[in-house]
């Protein structure tokens, strides 16, 4: 399957209807930097720059499917703790509508929190409970899920262990959902995957695959038959593989074997990569889409989480611009949204780069905006442009303008060496984009002061610094089209 055939597929997302059920588990991401020693014991201090709480587990594949557009319903139980409502408001800015089964017995949400000192982890802390749920909440769990399924074409298991998936919801929910017609995907846990019996396909990694087989998995050969013992043993109809750097394996039930080299170029944290494969994979299969093909939109999906910090998403837009790049220059790759802006210099922060920032119609290249640039590059390690859309600089200057279009002056932009990413904004300033990507230098020319700079007071409150450039006289974009017009 070409490229531009994935890029319709993922087009196509926006059609999909998933079902996922599963352990959702809240997640705690602390980042800071550690500059000294406790005197209270030898263990760093993490000084904290920032927290962040988002869905895991289980939810980490609800967030997963509606970066990509997908329609989803999400089945789960949490207890009836702050936790549990915080799943719920987070559910809720994801846009899903299902609320979590409330466990009111002694059952507690489960949480992780990860704390992080320039991108590495320090340290993990759990908080759960685990057991099966009581007769009362599995029938409650499996009628919700029952209902959901009408709506649905796919129906995702993922498990983790926490007791929401019993041995009689998994099975009742797989004999059900083959009834409907739904396609079943299973993210699996543990050794005994007979309580997987029945389903389309199932993804453990390489040593879920070992300990749940006992045989070896070292190459793609060794991979191959393991994955067939499942299949036989378990009347399962396919496993997917994932083998971390070494990409992955399909292994059908009946075709042949297809394996897919990793897409990744950069790995920073592999947390959630199994959670965006199923996702993906789901919802390629829910539009109609055959095994491979969903496999490899899955596999350009983790390339691309497993270069983020933190339980990470592949967006449509994400997935979509990493298979343009495959054919683009180098320019062209710099042009990037928001979304992918901000992952990309959060890449760039990890091997401690320095973000300047500035922004600017640049409708007509002159020497001034040369001289501008030249000055912003050499005050950081990655300069970030902003340009305004077309629309903002009407507003900005007037009906007449801009003379060249936005794609047209962004691709001007990016060819030059000093620029590492270019955004387009909408907004008559830049103070939106500003906020979002925190700058630690903010480059404007000298005609304005400190004061004036927008998103000045902003990058000076986090330590960040304004740097004022020189201006080359005699050269303007106003004056360049006035002279046009003689």
């Amino acid at each position: 399957m070409s490229d531009a055939t994935l890029i319709s597929l993922v087009e196509r997302l926006g059609d999909a209807r998933v079902l996922c059920v599963g352990d959702v588990i809240l997640d705690h991401f602390h980042y800071g930097h550690v500059d000294r020693i406790s005197p209270e014991a030898p263990i760093p201090v993490l000084k904290l720059d920032r927290q962040d709480t988002m869905l895991g587990g289980a939810g980490n594949v609800v967030r997963n499917l509606v970066a990509l557009n997908a329609n989803v319903r999400f089945i789960s139980v949490v207890g009836n703790d702050h936790d549990g409502r915080e799943v719920e408001r987070l559910l809720a800015e994801q846009g899903v509508a299902d609320v979590p089964l409330i466990d009111n017995g002694t059952r507690r949400t489960s949480s992780k929190s990860r704390y992080l000192a320039d991108g590495q982890q320090m340290l993990r802390t759990d908080r759960e409970t685990v057991f099966t749920l009581d007769s009362e909440i599995e029938e409650r769990l499996i009628a919700a899920a029952m209902t959901a399924m009408a709506d649905c074409n796919v129906l995702v298991l993922s498990d983790y262990a926490k007791g929401v998936l019993s041995r009689n919801v998994i099975a009742t929910l797989i004999a059900a959902a083959r009834t409907a017609g739904l396609q079943v995907i299973v993210d699996p846990k543990g050794t005994d995957y007979s309580l997987y019996q029945g389903a389309g396909v199932v993804t453990p990694n390489r040593h879920e695959l070992f300990d749940a087989t006992g045989l070896p998995v070292d190459s793609a050969d060794d991979i191959i038959t393991a994955a067939r013992k499942l299949i036989v043993n378990n009347s399962i109809g396919a496993v997917l593989v994932t083998r971390s750097k070494d990409g992955m394996t399909i292994v059908p039930g009946s075709d042949a074997p297809c394996h897919l080299g990793a897409e990744a170029k950069e790995v920073f944290d592999v947390s959630g990569a199994g959670d965006t494969v199923v996702a993906s994979l789901a919802a390629a299969l829910s539009t109609g889409a055959d095994l491979e093909s969903a496999a490899k939109l899955a596999n350009v999906a983790a390339g691309i989480v497993v270069g983020k910090v933190g339980t990470a998403v592949a967006s449509a837009d994400d997935v979509t611009q990493a298979l343009h790049h495959q054919d683009l220059t180098s320019a062209e790759a710099k042009i990037m949204t928001l979304d992918g802006a901000i992952d990309r210099i959060e890449q760039w922060r990890r091997r401690s780069q320095t973000i300047g920032f500035t922004n600017g119609c640049f409708d007509l290249l002159h020497p001034g905006h040369i001289s501008l640039l030249e000055q912003a590059a050499q005050a950081c390690d990655r300069l970030v442009i902003g340009i305004n859309s077309d629309s903002s600089v009407k507003r900005l200057k007037g009906e007449d303008r801009p003379v060249q279009s936005e794609a047209a002056r962004a691709a001007v932009m990016a060819s030059l060496s000093h620029t590492a990413m270019i955004i387009v904004f909408s907004e008559d300033t830049p103070l939106e984009l500003i906020q979002a990507i925190k700058p630690d230098v903010l480059i404007k020319g000298a005609d304005y002061t400190v004061e004036t700079v927008v998103g000045a007071d902003i990058v000076q409150s986090y330590g960040g610094r304004v740097v004022l450039a020189e201006l080359a006289p005699g050269h303007s974009t106003t004056a360049t089209i006035a002279k046009l017009g003689k």
